[in-house]
């Protein structure tokens, strides 16, 4: 009995140190993926900044509500992926694609006219 136990004993620690090794590498390659997530700004949540330091930040509520009317407007069929302050030029914009699937950024002022429309995501580096 004795020696049943021994091994038996043996075998439990092997599989409890097989799935503590395989426990630290999930959690490992988990860490490592959090971390390459904070590290690069999600684009559907703003957060660049411009080379003034001007960080660009999503709206909300009506002033979030006026820069979308005015780019659907200006881009009928359009689909407005986001809206924010902006962090070059305009006082808003609204990030969207166009019923062709082509990507544009609609310039909106502060009296939530359309200035300009940019082709094409912007080129952030």
């Amino acid at each position: 009995m004795a020696s049943f136990l021994g091994v038996s004993g043996g075998a439990l620690i092997s599989a409890l140190q097989a799935n503590a090794a395989t426990d630290t590498t999930s959690s490992s390659s988990t860490n490592q993926t959090a971390q390459a997530s904070s590290t690069q700004p999600d684009p559907n949540k703003g957060g660049h900044v411009g080379t003034n330091g001007t960080k660009e930040e999503l709206l909300t509520g009506d002033t979030a509500e006026k820069v979308k009317t005015a780019a659907l407007a200006a881009v009928p069929g359009g689909t407005v992926q986001r809206v924010e302050n902006d962090a070059e030029g305009s006082p808003y914009e609204a990030h969207m694609t166009k019923s062709d699937g082509s990507q544009i950024t609609v310039k909106v002022d502060a009296n939530f006219k359309v200035t300009n429309i940019e082709d094409g995501p912007p080129n952030r580096q």
